[in-house]
C-alpha cells in the first residue's frame, strides 16, 4: 500500500452520469470550482479511454468501474486504467484476497484504488437476497473493510453511515462517500444518505455528488452552495 499522503483530492467529485454531449457544457458551467469528476460505467462505455484522458487533463478524475474478476484480469485492467491519468478507481472488496493484494502492489502516490464495500442502494433485504449473513449493511461493510485493509489497500468507498466507524478503525485511509444530498434534495435511488456537511464531519475525505448538481436549474450555484457548506462544516 502507498502511504504517501501527497495525493490531494477535491472535496467533491461530480458524478457525470450523462450523455457525452452533455459533458462539455456541464464542465463549462463548473469551470474554476474546486471539483473533481467521477466517470462511471455509463459515460465510460459511451466514450472510452481517450475521453477519460481528456477529462483527466482538465480536473482530477475518479473512474468508477468497480472492477471484479479473476486476479490477473483485474490487475491487467487496473494497470491500463492507471495510465489514463486518473487519480482513483474502484474495485469490489468482495473480489477476494488474491485480487486485492495484487492491486495494492500497483498503487502509486498519484493513483489509488478505492475498495467498494456495500453499495449505498443496498439494504437488509438486498443482502438477504445475496445470502449474506451479517445482520445489517454496516456490519457487512466493516467485514469487507477489514479484508481490503488487511490486503494493503488504503482507500474505500462507504456510505455516510459507515464512514465514522471506519475512520475510527483507520485514520490514515481515504474515504470517498456517495449517498450525499443537500438538505431538501430528492433521495433518488440512494437509501443511506447524509448532507455534505454531515458526511465530512463524520470523516469523509471526498464526496460524490451527481444529480443535486448536474440536474439543478443552475449547476454552478448548486455546486458553490455545496462547497460553501463543506467549508463551513468545521
Amino acid at each position: 500500500m502507498v502511504q504517501d499522503q501527497s495525493l490531494r483530492l477535491p472535496p467533491v467529485f461530480v458524478a457525470l452520469d450523462m450523455a457525452q454531449a452533455e459533458v462539455g457544457p456541464m464542465l463549462d458551467r463548473l469551470d474554476g470550482l474546486n471539483l473533481g469528476l467521477k466517470v462511471g460505467m455509463e459515460l465510460f462505455y459511451q466514450t472510452g479511454p481517450d475521453f477519460v484522458r481528456q477529462l483527466a487533463a482538465r480536473a482530477p478524475v475518479f473512474l468508477d468501474l468497480k472492477l471484479h474478476d479473476i486476479p490477473n484480469t483485474v490487475a491487467s485492467a487496473a494497470a491500463r486504467i492507471a495510465d489514463l491519468g486518473v487519480r482513483l478507481t474502484t474495485v469490489h472488496a468482495s473480489g477476494g484476497r488474491a485480487m486485492l493484494e495484487g492491486l495494492a502492489a500497483l498503487e502509486r502516490p498519484d493513483f489509488r484504488f478505492l475498495a467498494v464495500t456495500v453499495l449505498t442502494s443496498a439494504d437488509r433485504a438486498e443482502l438477504d437476497g445475496l445470502g449474506i449473513a451479517e445482520p445489517d449493511p454496516g456490519e457487512h461493510a466493516r467485514h469487507l473493510f477489514r479484508l481490503a485493509s488487511d490486503c494493503g489497500l488504503g482507500g474505500f468507498v462507504c456510505s455516510p453511515q459507515e464512514v465514522a466507524t471506519l475512520r475510527a478503525l483507520r485514520d490514515d485511509a481515504l474515504f470517498v462517500t456517495p449517498g450525499v444530498r443537500p438538505a431538501g434534495a430528492a433521495r433518488d435511488d440512494q437509501t443511506r444518505i447524509a448532507t455534505p456537511a454531515d458526511a465530512m464531519a463524520q470523516g469523509a475525505s471526498s464526496l460524490v455528488i451527481g444529480r443535486p448538481i448536474t440536474r439543478a436549474a443552475d449547476p454552478r450555484t448548486a455546486a458553490e452552495a455545496i462547497l460553501a457548506e463543506i467549508d463551513g462544516h468545521g
